[in-house]
């Protein structure tokens, strides 16, 4: 069993994260030879206000 894990910022819609997982699954497939089934992705949303870089809280407008 493969299991993809992704941590992005949130504020993404349900259906861009469906063509991620899709994404994801059919790389993991594609190079490890792995069954679709056998795949897992786990997507972790983070608030923007909860991820900083130098000691500051990052501004992100995510782009669908």
């Amino acid at each position: 069993m493969a299991v993809v894990t992704l941590t992005i910022f949130e504020g993404r819609g349900d259906e861009t994260k469906a063509r991620l997982i899709k994404a994801l699954t059919d790389a993991v497939v594609n190079e490890l030879t792995a069954k679709p089934e056998h795949v897992r992705v786990i997507i972790n949303d983070v608030p923007v206000a909860n991820y900083g870089v130098a000691g500051k809280t990052v501004n992100f407008t995510p782009n669908e």
